[in-house]
């Protein structure tokens, strides 16, 4: 699984990138189809802190988005909005 990390508007500290990287090999542990990770970390211009992922999956795509105030909430937030997705895809393929 191949994980590309955007910061806009923000600067992703190798703090930022490990938390994100570790937060997202849960999902591989889930579901060992996934191809790529694209995560866009922003800040709003209300300062709310923002997180969104597309997830590649073998034959789909996840899209996902969380906004807290703490940029590491938004992540947790973002993780699992993404664990539920991929959980609710794979059910699906085993129908």
């Amino acid at each position: 699984m191949q994980i590309t990390i955007t910061g806009h508007h923000v600067d992703v500290t190798p703090a930022l990138h490990d938390y994100v990287t570790k937060k997202l090999e849960k999902l591989e542990r889930r579901f060992s189809n996934i191809t790529h990770v694209h995560v866009v970390l922003s800040l709003d211009k209300k300062f709310q802190q923002k997180a969104e992922a597309t997830v590649h999956l073998a034959k789909a795509e996840i899209h996902a988005f969380s906004e807290e105030k703490d940029m590491y909430a938004a992540i947790d937030g973002l993780a699992d909005k993404l664990t539920a997705q991929v959980a609710k895809h794979k059910t699906k393929l085993k129908r």
